[in-house]
């Protein structure tokens, strides 16, 4: 049951942060111009991308921080903070400044590589959503939980694969302030795993110099 626990909890965590439905109105502005073939395969590239980020900084993040000589907790605390950042921007249903900014939206309308900027990078893995696979993949307590954060990696970009290749019918039905209504309600949950992470990295930076 741990293991099954820490795989929703995996999975609870990342779609949270990475809040495909919130990110479905960005993409919906982003590809109002083209067809929607273009539209889907613009969708694809971007979330493959998008994966194989979160997948590389799963497998490589232990390394990296132990190469800047950073603690784990001491991550939990950083990414607690900019994760609790990102859930403020989501209740007040506004754009996260983490992921992209108004301007950046408005900059990428004419160009041909949009999928790989701002959707690929940093809308769908931002610092948010590399932070949490990087404190995940250190929470795990043995491989099949490893292998969970994995799993849960690649579900949370299934879905968001879905939702942006449906995303006109996706934001038709739910309509713009259905979708806002969703994404106060992801934010407030990353908002509670913010501080829960902030509270455990500083409970256990104190417990090492005890």
């Amino acid at each position: 049951m741990d293991n099954i626990a820490f795989l929703i909890y995996s999975f609870s965590s990342l779609f949270a942060i990475v809040s495909p439905v919130g990110g479905v109105i960005t993409f919906v502005s982003l590809t109002s111009d083209v067809t929607r073939e273009e539209k889907n395969a613009l969708a694809t590239k971007s979330v493959i991308l998008a994966c194989i980020i979160a997948l590389f900084f799963a497998v490589t993040g232990e390394i990296i921080l132990n190469f800047f000589g950073v603690s784990i907790d001491a991550l939990r605390v950083a990414g607690g903070i900019l994760l609790f950042t990102v859930a403020f921007d989501m209740i007040l249903a506004k754009v996260s400044r983490e992921s992209i900014t108004d301007t950046e939206i408005n900059k990428s309308q004419d160009r041909s590589d949009i999928w790989i900027f701002p959707i690929g990078l940093p809308l769908l893995t931002g610092p948010g959503t590399i932070t949490t696979v990087i404190v995940l993949m250190g929470s795990a307590a043995s491989i099949l939980q490893n292998m969970a954060v994995l799993f849960a990696i690649m579900l949370t970009f299934l879905i968001t694969l879905i939702l942006f290749r449906f995303s006109r019918r996706v934001y038709k039905f739910l309509g713009h302030t259905g979708m806002l209504v969703f994404t106060r309600l992801m934010g407030l949950l990353l908002a509670a795993m913010a501080v829960n992470l902030i509270a455990l990295g500083i409970w256990n930076i104190y417990t090492s110099f005890q």
